[in-house]
């Protein structure tokens, strides 16, 4: 089964990501496919770059082939982008300062970077 994961509530890749998905990857046992994640509000800090559960992430995900991508506004907001509030959605926004292969973009670029490998199920934690 192919699984894209949307961390879209309070603490969702502090707890559930870094204490339960992550180190299930990193060992192999995690019984799914993941294929994206897709990173809302204030779970994109633990991308940033030299964040050891990013920086763990990153390597996961660059080994598995799994989509990281942060909201583009959220990450506007939080000074993790170039390009403004008026480009959001466009896929012109374009993710800094987080670890190696983080994409930003809204729902029409989540949707374009899964087309290709769509998951059987989205899970928002």
């Amino acid at each position: 089964m192919k699984v894209a994961y949307i961390f879209a509530t309070h603490m969702a890749s502090t707890f559930k990501l870094a204490t339960m998905i992550l180190p299930q990857l990193e060992r192999g046992i995690h019984g799914a496919q993941v294929v994206g994640m897709m990173f809302f509000d204030d779970n994109l800090f633990c991308l940033r770059k030299g964040d050891d559960v990013g920086e763990r992430l990153a390597k996961i995900a660059k080994r598995d082939g799994i989509l990281l991508m942060v909201c583009d506004q959220c990450a506007v907001r939080r000074g993790f982008a170039e390009g403004t509030f008026d480009l959001c959605g466009t896929g012109s926004v374009k993710a800094k300062g987080l670890v190696e292969g983080v994409q930003a973009g809204c729902f029409p670029q989540l949707y374009a970077a899964l087309a290709g490998n769509p998951p059987d199920q989205v899970i928002t934690l």
